[in-house]
């Protein structure tokens, strides 16, 4: 197959021999669990149970809340504690509502919905399943995947890539998860094949994953799976991001703004698949998850099955805690990933790596002037002007830097990391793009309270109407009444004066 070259990108240390070789190992349940209701692009799920209720193992804990949401689900049986605000794994550190259980130690399924056969039933139902089920991205976007299974509704699509490029220092996970579990997920992507309506699927794997890419090959060979093709791309950092993964295989650009599926194209994450594979054959909702712990900092790094709504505390406990203070601790990668403000915090849907990074991982450089040398302009995937964005940022004109691409941006981080002025770039469109959001919610919030407003003055309006047109009938009737009553007075009169 025929590869196509992407603009810009960086190569950064791999790092990934420090997990890479260590097997997925199941972690044991912690004390509690917490289980957030914002896991997802989209509206937070709504929780449909109480305090003091006992819950099986993959009950239904809150159902989705509008068309892009996703259903949460019991990771264990126990009971539920608490309904609140806890601390959200995310890099505000913000609260967010959080379902609180404890686990009773039986670990005891709810009756699942019964298997699928998936090459007979229709794309409709599988949608369904793969909703009911509460199943995102995995990859770390969080978009609810049955959204995009419905997008053969709205688009010609032609191919199925399943992103298993894993581009990320340190991550190994997904590459662990295609070596040790491939008849899953090649059966996945058969299934979101056959979901989708398209002919082709490619699973794209960096070159750097020779075993995984081995074992893909085997298990399509060993079943004659002609309609799943194994393609090796180059190591190349943001590989992983879905617009350049498409451009690299197909040599199609996605427009700004626009989506992969807008071009024919949809893209998974191979953890998905499996995910996927799991909900339709067996009927089991998303309720753990596999990553990677890693870092110079972690005693024993590894790639771990972890329980949704498990603290971070608890799985670092589980790998030998923490040799030192690390310079950073992150959820996710180096790149795209975020600091943890509390490891109290607990494991997301979207959660594919802890990392503890030393001193020595994360050079500390003092920041200086920009020395326009456009290193960041080379390096930036989407072609975009990172400096010119930065200064448009620093005076506030954050439509000025809308208008050169900042929501074209994808946050990779390639040009903070080519910076010799060690300007934190990618920070400063992170701010504005969180700026320009809390923007948008406010003048939604305005524009709805007006709504509101004018619903209000229009009810109140009709009911002052109602109210009117009520005490005119009631007069007109109370006259009429009169009137009978007065004729019915003088008919005996009338009688007897015949």
């Amino acid at each position: 197959m025929k590869l196509f070259r992407i603009r810009g990108g960086i190569h950064p240390k791999e790092r990934k021999e420090l997990s890479a070789h260590r097997p997925i190992e199941p972690i044991a349940l912690p004390s509690l669990l917490r289980i957030p209701l914002q896991q997802h692009i989209g509206a937070p799920s709504v929780a449909i149970v109480d305090k003091g209720d006992e819950v099986k193992k993959g009950q239904l804990l809150a159902v989705a809340r509008g068309k892009v949401s996703a259903k949460v689900h019991a990771p264990t049986s126990g009971r539920i504690i608490a309904i609140g605000r806890f601390v959200a794994p995310h890099a505000s550190g913000l609260p967010g509502q959080t379902i609180t259980m404890r686990p009773d130690g039986k670990d005891e399924w709810t009756r699942l919905p019964a298997p699928l056969d998936p090459f007979e039933a229709s794309p409709e139902d599988i949608a369904a399943r793969v909703a009911a089920c509460g199943i995102v991205g995995m990859g770390g976007a969080t978009f609810p995947s049955a959204v995009k299974l419905n997008l053969r509704n709205l688009n010609a699509l032609e191919t199925l890539v399943i992103n298993g490029a894993e581009c990320e220092p340190y991550l190994t996970c997904d590459d662990r998860l295609m070596q040790e579990r491939s008849a899953e997920v090649i059966d996945g992507v058969r299934i979101l094949r056959h979901a989708l309506g398209v002919k082709k699927a490619i699973i794209a794997v960096e070159a750097n994953k020779p075993d995984a890419i081995a074992a893909l090959k085997a298990e399509c060979a060993a079943k004659s799976f002609s309609d799943v093709e194994i393609v090796k791309v180059r190591t190349h950092y943001p590989m992983g991001s879905e617009k350049h993964l498409v451009q690299a295989l197909t040599g199609k650009e996605t427009p700004a703004r626009a989506l992969t599926a807008d071009i024919g194209i949809v893209v998974h994450n191979v953890a998905t698949a499996y995910a996927v594979q799991q909900a339709v054959r067996c009927g089991r909702p998303l309720i753990s998850r596999i990553l990677t712990v890693s870092g110079s900092l972690v005693e024993r790094t590894g790639n771990f099955e972890v329980p949704i709504g498990t603290p971070i505390s608890h799985i670092l406990d589980h790998c030998g805690g923490l040799s030192g203070d690390p310079a950073r601790l992150l959820l996710g990668g180096p790149m795209m990933g975020h600091s943890v403000t509390s490891i109290r915090a607990p494991v997301v849907k979207g959660t594919n790596g802890i990392l503890a990074l030393g001193k020595e991982e994360m050079p500390s450089r003092e920041v200086m002037p920009c020395i326009r040398c456009a290193s960041c302009v080379a390096a930036c995937p989407c072609g975009l002007s990172p400096f010119d964005m930065a200064a448009r940022i620093k005076k506030e004109e954050l439509d000025g830097a809308v208008q050169i691409g900042l929501l074209d941006c994808i946050s990779c981080g390639s040009c903070a990391w080519v910076c010799p002025a060690s300007i934190p770039l990618v920070q400063y469109f992170n701010y504005a793009k969180g700026s320009l959001a809390a923007q948008q919610q406010a003048k939604h919030k305005q524009e709805e309270t007006r709504r509101l407003a004018q619903f209000r003055d229009e009810r109140m309006e009709k009911m002052r109407k109602a109210k009117q047109e009520a005490m005119a009938r009631m007069k007109a009737e109370r006259e009429m009444k009169k009137k009978a009553e007065q004729a019915a007075a003088t008919k005996p009169d009338e009688k007897g004066a015949a």
